[in-house]
């Protein structure tokens, strides 16, 4: 018992002993953090910011860093100085200030050491903080511009494949914004409380499609399918509520479509639906003709 009791006791002195050393070396930490933040020799505090980076503490290297890019730059460290600021920036998270410091750095050194990397990141910033497909898309678009850039002046760059894989993960997402909306449409059918300036759900949910298709050739297949499924299903709908002067053309417009899809489609999962909707569109023609 004795013993045991003597074991616990000298586990919680390690415990506190631990505990105080990592205390104390935090301490120093940050006395010598403060220190390089208060002192004049800007070469001293380079170094430090260097040291910083290379540890992982991105936050300090990119306070000091920030501190320094100005005053280093027209020397020789300038463009060490940007291009690292810009990485701490991006290692730390920051990516919408990360990549306004790559863009910096390509402009300021278009043959600079880091220039070609500087482009990637500046590019892999954006893909890393594209947002969700339910929200405006334009960082998305502007992610794979940066990206074929980088591909237009480096061709034959190592980070060719990395660089494709984001650009179609990029383009993927696009894509799926398109689907939403044209889904959405769709799914508003013959609701006009949103159609301000005329035409209907159905009509902007064709358009929304079909221009998916046409901006996006390289969507997947089983997307490629659920657009044009899509596209005939609001042509049959269209027809249905338009009045009794269009219906017979729309009707029509709608066995084409329903042509078009089975020629790419063949054995499409949809085939049941496509053929219902035709089935009905021929009946209806066959009937006014």
């Amino acid at each position: 018992m004795l013993f045991h009791n003597f074991a616990v006791q000298l586990y919680n002195m390690k415990r506190i002993f631990l505990w105080l050393s990592g205390a104390m070396l935090l301490l120093a930490s940050c006395n010598q953090y403060n220190n390089v933040m208060k002192t004049a020799d800007y070469d001293y505090k380079y170094e430090a910011a260097k040291e910083y980076f290379v540890k992982g503490q991105y936050s300090r290297s990119s306070v000091l860093l920030g501190e320094l890019v100005t005053l280093m730059k027209g020397t020789s460290r300038g463009e060490e100085c940007l291009y690292m600021l810009a990485m701490s920036e991006f290692c730390d998270g920051n990516f919408d200030v990360a990549h306004s410091y790559f863009k910096k750095y390509y402009q300021s050194y278009p043959k600079g050491v880091y220039v070609e990397y500087a482009r990637f990141y500046a590019g892999r910033s954006l893909y890393e903080s594209v947002p969700d497909t339910r929200l405006d898309q334009s960082s998305t678009m502007a992610a794979v511009k940066e990206f074929q850039d980088f591909l237009d002046y480096y061709p034959y760059t190592h980070l060719k494949d990395r660089t494709q894989e984001m650009i179609f993960a990029l383009q993927d997402k696009m894509v799926e914004k398109e689907f939403e909306a044209a889904k959405l449409y769709y799914d508003l059918g013959s609701y006009m409380g949103n159609c301000s300036y005329g035409g209907s759900n159905y009509e902007a949910c064709i358009v929304t499609a079909r221009n998916a298709l046409l901006d996006y050739p390289y969507a997947s297949p089983e997307r490629r399918e659920e657009f044009s499924i899509m596209i005939l299903r609001a042509k049959y709908q269209l027809a249905q509520q338009s009045v009794e002067e269009k219906r017979l053309e729309r009707y029509r417009d709608t066995i084409d479509e329903y042509y078009g899809f089975m020629n790419e489609y063949p054995e499409s999962k949809y085939l049941k639906d496509a053929q219902r909707i035709f089935a009905q569109s021929e009946k209806y023609v066959n009937k006014k003709s």
